[in-house]
């Protein structure tokens, strides 16, 4: 159960933005309707988000990966339990899900996805990224758009994980 009640989508100050996340995503998600106490960082969210999942380059595949792997390391399963029909639809296979625990021994992933969790568990583990993890990263992307794109995936749903968990939103809560 969350620590906080969810915010009232009927507030004035929310609803311009409730009318923006239903007409965008199809309803308030739990964690909206947890940042939407604070409608501005609510909005900052939408946008910052929105950019990293559906205005970017990077392969849909390799963000979801990079999405569920984040979650697994910080242990945020509403993360994962939002995501991982996500991974499905953009190609990510179930027995890779079902991998990640092991990703480094498993043959599931080739050596451009190997590159992108070994630069995930880097940046999530540790903040700072090892250069050879950083060159392998790098060369698997291909183009410097890439790896910035990258680096702000792994570091944005690393955000949204701490935020998730801190305040213990879950998918099961009632709102």
């Amino acid at each position: 159960m969350a620590r906080l009640a969810y915010a009232d989508l009927s507030h004035p100050d929310a609803r311009p933005l409730v009318e923006r996340i239903v007409a965008e995503r199809g309803s308030v998600l739990h964690l909206y309707q947890m940042l939407l106490h604070s409608p501005a960082v609510a909005g900052g969210w939408l946008n910052y988000l929105t950019s990293i999942r559906q205005l970017s380059s990077l392969p849909g595949d390799l963000r979801e990966l990079v999405i569920m792997r984040v979650a697994a390391l910080n242990g945020a399963p509403y993360e994962a339990d939002q995501h991982a029909p996500i991974a499905l639809r953009e190609g990510v296979s179930q027995a890779q899900l079902d991998a990640l625990g092991d990703w480094e021994n498993s043959a599931l992933f080739d050596s451009r996805q190997k590159a992108v969790l070994a630069y995930t568990d880097a940046m999530t583990r540790h903040v700072q990224v090892p250069q050879p993890v950083f060159d392998a990263a790098r060369a698997a992307m291909g183009s410097e758009k890439l790896i910035v794109e990258l680096t702000a995936t792994v570091a944005a749903y690393n955000m949204v994980s701490r935020f998730l968990e801190a305040l213990q939103v879950h998918s099961e809560d009632h709102r």
